[in-house]
Parts: structure tokens; sequence; C-alpha cells
């Protein structure tokens, strides 16, 4: 079993250790922290002091509030939970301001919806010839691992072609990733980065070798006439999209198939109703959120957050999970509904660092989830839920497979 203690020191809450249970359904705990405070001081499972904020008026002003910065360097003290290189950590995930402008121009123009929607025909063939695997699968075993043959693939054909990355390439890539972001053990996260860096910049010498029609090559363009991007955020750009793209996308499909399997009227009336596809997904981004607790901020100045005064240097936790359950935003917050109209879930995040990728991931899932729903009518959940093995991690929330038959 997996466990990882992240203590509350609010008054009138107790310790609580995130385990196996806790990765499961972070939701009970969530719940329970919302409704006794809106502000509670934790420290994270990689050992870093933060503030909890829990509540979604709160967290959608945390979200926005320029006070509230990524970039480490304002973290008093210095910084002490996990961190990258900096060869991988100059993205937009720990820039704000002018820098954070000048990148997000750069990279915004390529996921504006216009674009994205233009490559839906591809992002559907992939999908096709992943439930033929998936098909396939079933047939001669009798059931098949979504996560797999499906979750994970989809993401990771869709932003490699946008990025140029070899197929032979993209298997490693993605189980990197998993060994960044839920590590077995401190020295497997350390080598998970070091051969992330590896591949980086081993990719973009190649790329600046022989320029392709694909994104890295268009930056790498940007990069070496307009020395518009240093080349630690030329890697870190890349890194960013393939991390983002991949894991968000292909935790929001498998949860997300839970969630329909779980409810089986909401799963009915979908399947019955195609118009009902993009609010449903929007819903399963509410209540299925990738990232189960929370998105890290440091306090540049001294300030107030649901009555809590938070010293200058101090670091912020916005509790997006818990923001998705709060009743005072949500009615019947708890619920799942597909066809819930009033929705303005944070899944995205909010304000100027609202995710670019929002347009392809949108389309990625619509089509996901539609060709499972088309090719599958019988898909059934192999195991009880309860035998589901979750990611131990606190920084995203997803299954480690997902064993399904159909």
């Amino acid at each position: 079993m997996s466990t990882q203690e992240f203590a509350t020191h609010s008054p009138g809450t107790a310790a609580l250790t995130f385990d196996d249970a806790y990765f499961a359904n972070p939701y009970p705990t969530l719940a329970r922290l919302r409704e006794a405070s809106p502000v509670h001081r934790v420290t994270t499972p990689d050992g870093h002091p933060a503030w909890l904020v829990t509540r979604e008026a709160d967290v959608r002003a945390g979200l926005a509030d320029p006070r509230l910065a990524l970039d480490k360097a304002h973290a008093r003290d210095g910084y002490r939970g996990f961190s990258l290189p900096p060869a991988l950590d100059a993205s937009l995930l720990n820039r704000d301001g002018a820098d954070h402008a000048r990148l997000r121009r750069l990279v915004s123009g390529s996921f504006t919806p216009r674009r994205v929607e233009a490559l839906r025909a591809r992002v559907a063939a992939i999908a096709e010839g992943l439930a033929d695997r998936v098909a396939g699968a079933l047939a001669e075993h009798g059931r098949a691992d979504l996560v797999a043959e499906f979750a994970v693939p989809l993401p990771l054909a869709v932003v490699g072609d946008m990025l140029g990355v070899p197929e032979a390439d993209r298997r490693a890539f993605a189980q990197w990733t998993t060994g960044l972001l839920a590590p077995r053990h401190h020295e497997q996260a350390a080598e998970s980065v070091r051969a992330i860096q590896r591949f980086l910049v081993a990719l973009i010498a190649a790329r600046r070798a022989e320029p392709g029609e694909d994104l890295l090559s268009a930056w790498i363009s940007a990069r070496d006439e307009d020395d518009r991007l240093s080349e630690n955020e030329l890697v870190s750009m890349a890194f960013l999209v393939l991390l983002a793209g991949i894991e968000n996308v292909t935790h929001a499909i498998s949860h997300g198939t839970v969630v329909l399997l779980r409810h089986p009227g909401q799963l009915a009336a979908l399947r019955a109703d195609a118009d009902l596809l993009s609010s449903a997904v929007e819903e399963l981004l509410r209540v299925a959120v990738p990232a189960p607790v929370a998105i890290r901020r440091f306090a540049t100045e001294d300030l107030e957050i649901g009555g809590v005064r938070i010293p200058a240097g101090d670091t912020v936790m916005l509790g997006v999970a818990s923001a998705h359950r709060d009743a005072a935003r949500f009615t019947d917050p708890d619920r799942v509904d597909l066809g819930r109209a009033d929705n303005p879930h944070l899944a995205f995040g909010y304000g100027p660092h609202y995710c670019v990728g929002a347009p392809l991931a949108r389309i990625e899932l619509r089509v996901a989830f539609a060709t499972l729903l088309r090719r599958f009518p019988n898909l059934a959940l192999a195991v009880p839920e309860d035998e589901l093995r979750w990611r131990p991690s606190f920084r995203s929330h997803g299954l480690l497979e997902l064993p399904v038959t159909g």
C-alpha cells in the first residue's frame, strides 16, 4: 500500500493520512476540510508547508489574483518541495507577468479553437484505430485495459504528432511521466526527470537539423531566428505540452469512463442523446478533475484569503477538486448531471493562466467518449470498482489501469 502524509494544522482538524483510499476518492476528505474552514495550514506529501484553500469563491479568486504567483522564486526561504531542473522548469507553469505573457503568446496561437478543430478528423481516426485495438483485446482475452489501450495512446498520438515526436519514442515518454508523477521511490522520479531531459534535448537537436511542419520546429525557428525563447524555455515548453497534453486527457478519459459506468442512468441518457456530449464532458471534468488536490501559487505580498492572513512568501494550494464540490457554487454538487447547464468548473484553471490547450483537450474528450459509446455498447468494469488501482499521487488523479469487458 502506498501511503503519504498530508498533515492539517487548522483548529479542530487532526493530521490526515492520504493513503490508497484517499487516492481512489479524495472527495469525502476534501468535504470535511471545506466544511471546517475555507483555509487550512497543511504540509504537503513532499514536505513543504502550505495553505490549502477549499471553497470555490476563494479558489476562483485566487487563480486570477496577480499577488499569487507561479514562480518558486517568490517562496520564502526557498521552496523545499519537489522541483524540476532549470531545463524543464522554464515554461508557462513557472512564469508570471511579462515573461508569462510572452510565452503564452508564442504558444496560444497553435491552440486556437479554429486550429484545433482542424485536427478533429485526425483525432477521430486515432480513436477509431485504438478502439480496434480494444476490440481485439476483448475478442482475444475477454477483457482489455482501457488505460493502456486507449486513454494513454490517444493523447500521446495527438500531442506526439503536433510536436513531431517519433512514434517509436512515444511509449517511453509516457512511462517516464508516470515515473515522475507517481514514482515508487524518489530515485525513480529523479531518473525519469533525467530521461525526459535527455530525450527532449536530443529531439530538439534532431528538429533543428531537419525541421518539419510540427510545432516544435516552429518554436525552434522562433528561438534561433528571433531569440524569443531561451534554450531552457524551449525544452520546458516542449515538456509542458507533452506532459499536460498526455496526463490530463488520459486521466479525464479513464476516470470519466468509471463515472459513466457508475451511473448507468446517466450513461443511458448520453447514449440516447448525442447532443448531451458537450455538456457531459464538462460535467465529467467537474466531478473527475484530473488534478485532485490543488494548484500551487506563492504569495508575493501579505494578503487575506477566506479571512485568514497569508504572509508574503508562503505557498498557497488552490483546491480545484474541493471547489468543484462546493454547494455554494454548484447545485447538488455531488450529483452527476450530464446535462448540467450552469457548470463553470475550474478544470482548465481560470484567469490569465487558463490552460491554452483546453480547446484541444475538449475535442479529444468528446471524440474519445463518442467513440467508446458507439463502439462498445456493452462496456463494463471487469473487476469490482473498489479493486481498481489508482495512482498514489497528489499531483494527478488517475487510474493505473482500467480493466473492462464489452
